[in-house]
């Protein structure tokens, strides 16, 4: 059952049908946003250039999730797949079109997420790619690699063997390549996204404190990584600050 979440901070456009989603494992897309995307210049009858209204949605039944984390989860995770929500919503790809992805979040979460980008939507902030890890394998490098956003991981924080926020469906990280993640000592992760751990770049996808990105997750909770001392990450939004 597909249960429609509209977001008055961002319009709510009708149901959609089917469950179409972004690339698989074995194929993933190269273009700058994935799912069916929408012309943002059409118009109407009257001539009048239309608006697209953000469309999301909480994916509920006992086997939506499961099905898509064969690669993100396996037993001995902090959370199982009955505690996880699949969100499918629209965003503003790097080409200036509407398209629609995929998330995975802690059901705790998955209303105050869907809010945030709905958001994220109605500033029309870009994301590259928001396709499910599963996409990538559950490799982590691949899929920042890819500049893909995406949440649910169950993975340990590198060079540890302590669980990743990721883990437990409580964090995000946001277009990785451009927001990198930067160590004290100037190690850049993904490695491509160096050009961009300059913070005084402005380029489309960044997020820079207090910007509209920064303010939604804050308004519901999450903190940002872009606010750690030391180390930097400023792909990373969690529900802990951690």
């Amino acid at each position: 059952m597909l249960v429609l979440a509209c977001l008055a901070a961002a319009g709510c456009g009708s149901a959609r049908s089917g469950t179409a989603g972004p690339g698989s494992a074995s194929s993933v897309p190269g273009g700058t946003g994935d799912g069916v995307a929408v012309k943002a210049g059409a118009q109407g009858a009257t001539g009048v250039q239309a608006v697209p209204r953000f469309r999301g949605e909480i994916v509920t039944g006992r086997e939506a999730v499961r099905g898509k984390v064969r690669y993100a989860w396996r037993r001995g995770c902090p959370v199982g797949p009955v505690e996880l929500l699949l969100l499918r919503v629209d965003y503003w790809g790097f080409d200036k079109r509407v398209h629609q992805g995929e998330l995975i979040v802690h059901r705790d979460h998955a209303r105050r997420i869907l809010v945030v980008l709905g958001k994220l939507f109605k500033a029309r902030y870009p994301i590259q790619r928001l396709q499910l890890v599963d996409a990538y394998q559950a490799d982590d490098d691949r899929s920042m690699a890819a500049n893909n956003t995406s949440a649910f991981n169950c993975r340990r924080v590198s060079g540890s063997t302590r669980w990743s926020e990721h883990a437990f469906g409580r964090a995000i990280d946001v277009n990785p390549l451009r927001n990198p993640y930067v160590t004290r000592g100037g190690r850049v992760s993904p490695p491509a996204g160096r050009p961009y751990a300059n913070r005084a770049r402005r380029a489309a996808g960044m997020i820079h404190a207090n910007d509209a990105v920064v303010r939604a997750f804050a308004a519901a909770g999450w903190r940002w990584g872009g606010y750690w001392s030391g180390s930097k990450d400023y792909q990373h939004f969690s529900s802990t600050g951690r």
